[in-house]
């Protein structure tokens, strides 16, 4: 283990004085221009672009991960999104003019997307970089301040991430307190939740985000929840092997098994069952590991957090023990023989129900692969998960994939690919059941970071007010009651015949408004009696 620095263990005083001074900039920025928001996202993609391979090295210095797995899961992703938001962010923050309805015609009715304030991330070790500035492009495009608080597992790269940003909003003219980074442990996450923010988007396990919504509901603080998963790539027997043999393996071992939507439950038709592990074992077996910043290209990287390795060797002994047979990998050596924080790239065939695998998220660089028979039966298996994040089904007809697909109980399916719904920055992330709830990037993510508040306006205002009906003016008239009626038969009866009988009665009130008064007393004694 090598110690790269120290950094504070924020108190819970410290946390409530960072979202205070983000509160003041945030009032400031709430104000500016799509122009100005738009010039300092391109300012950090101006910086990334140029300096992509000291972004990668810190990453893989700070998270273990190689600098491939680094240009593809953090740099790639955090472009594509300033790209998104720059080019299609405003349209979806300008007013949206919706439909006033029929009684209403005489109004012009919009949604107003106002900023919410104060912002606040809690973010794992997996991607340090992105994890950063994923919610911090989306924030402040919105017009908010953003608290954010990273893991202590990987805090080292924010002191370079952070420099970055500082400079950023110095140069783009922005608030220099807009984003506040928060060090430290439990404590300084819990200060964040309940501190003040206006709402908390929380990415990590499922335990800790119960957590969250709990010190989040004694504020009712708003949270978005993006919690675990144990995603499902689905192969038939008429599936491309050549083009999912490889992708399989990405979806599997980028950054070593360490992403919420990686490829966990691997479903291959019996037909091809075999054919797929004749084709994968060898390259599995393969695979290069060891330090990413070595001498030599690896394949995959070091688990990032102590312990990992040991629960991710745990969850394969268990598999093994009750039938799986392991292929590949699966030897667990400690940190000191095998020079850091390893777990080889493992193989499993024949999981089933009843393993602790089959259920447990594993985390890690493991591949278990399920055989199955028919469309029915891998829709079966694939729900039979406490977790829905993404999915991914591979077969000859896309018809047959999106027909499987629209089965899954998750929030995101790749039909014959992995992980590109996250490649379409338009489109939201998150899953359901306990992969969580709420989303976060795309279209309903953005919006998610305003207040969508409801103005209604009158349309002509020199040609029509609006005003309360005489019979409906204080006091009463003894025709109300008649009158309403006549408007609801007017513009809601079914059909021409309907609304002309209301057109007619309500004429009949304006016109003899006396002739109701002794129905409309007889009305009342009979409610009364």
């Amino acid at each position: 283990m090598q110690l790269l620095g120290h950094l504070p263990a924020m108190s819970a005083a410290e946390v409530k004085a960072r979202i205070a001074r983000a509160r003041e900039a945030s009032k400031v920025w709430r104000r500016s221009s799509f122009s100005q928001r738009r010039k300092l996202l391109r300012i950090l993609l101006k910086f990334i672009v140029e300096n992509t391979e000291t972004i990668c090295r810190v990453s893989a210095r700070d998270s273990g991960k190689p600098l491939l797995d680094a240009i593809v899961g953090e740099v790639v992703v955090t472009c594509e999104k300033i790209h998104w938001l720059c080019k299609e962010g405003e349209r979806y923050l300008r007013p949206e003019s919706r439909s006033s309805g029929i009684m209403s015609f005489y109004k012009a009715a919009r949604v107003e997307y106002i900023p919410l304030g104060v912002v606040g991330a809690i973010v794992p070790w997996n991607y340090p970089f992105h994890n950063v500035l994923n919610p911090l492009t989306a924030a402040l495009f919105a017009g908010n301040a953003l608290v954010i608080k990273v893991s202590e597992h990987a805090s080292w790269s924010t002191g370079y991430y952070g420099r970055m940003i500082s400079s950023a909003l110095a140069a783009a003219g922005a608030p220099s307190d807009l984003v506040q980074i928060v060090t430290g442990y439990g404590e300084a996450g819990n200060a964040l939740v309940t501190g003040g923010v206006d709402k908390v988007i929380f990415v990590g396990s499922t335990q800790v985000g119960k957590l969250v919504m709990r010190a989040a509901a004694d504020t009712l603080t708003p949270v978005v929840l993006e919690l675990g998963g144990k995603d499902a790539f689905i192969v038939t027997e008429d599936a491309d092997l050549d083009q999912v043999v490889q992708i399989s393996l990405k979806a599997a071992y980028l950054n070593c098994g360490q992403n919420c939507a990686g490829g966990e439950r691997f479903f291959v038709h019996d037909k091809v069952y075999d054919k797929f592990l004749e084709r994968v074992t060898p390259l599995i077996r393969n695979l290069r590991q060891g330090n990413p910043l070595g001498p030599q290209p690896v394949d995959c990287g070091a688990m990032c957090m102590p312990g990992l390795a040991e629960k991710v060797h745990g969850l394969v002994e268990d598999a093994v023990a009750r039938g799986a047979l392991l292929l590949a990998g699966g030897k667990l050596r400690s940190a000191s023989e095998a020079g850091g924080q390893f777990y080889p790239p493992t193989l499993l065939a024949d999981v089933r129900p009843g393993m602790k695998i089959w259920e447990e998220e594993v985390f890690g660089p493991v591949m278990s692969v399920v055989r199955w028979s028919t469309d029915d039966e891998v829709v079966a298996l694939a729900n039979d998960c406490p977790f829905g994040l993404g999915s991914s089904v591979f077969a000859g007809s896309q018809r047959r994939a999106r027909a499987i697909a629209s089965r899954l109980e998750a929030g995101m399916s790749a039909i014959n690919d992995f992980g590109t719904t996250y490649m379409c920055q338009s489109l939201p992330f998150g899953g359901v059941k306990h992969s969580g709830f709420d989303r976060f990037a795309g279209i309903e993510g953005l919006r998610g970071l305003c207040v969508p508040k409801s103005v209604c306006e009158d349309r002509f205002p020199l040609l029509m007010k609006s005003s309360i009906p005489p019979p409906w003016e204080f006091p009463v008239k003894s025709n109300a009651v008649a009158f309403g009626r006549s408007l609801v038969a007017m513009f809601y009866g079914p059909g021409l015949i309907y609304q002309a009988a209301g057109l007619a009665a309500l004429l009949h009130c304006l016109v003899f408004p006396g002739a109701h008064g002794k129905t409309a007393r007889g009305a009342g004694k009979s409610k009364a009696a």
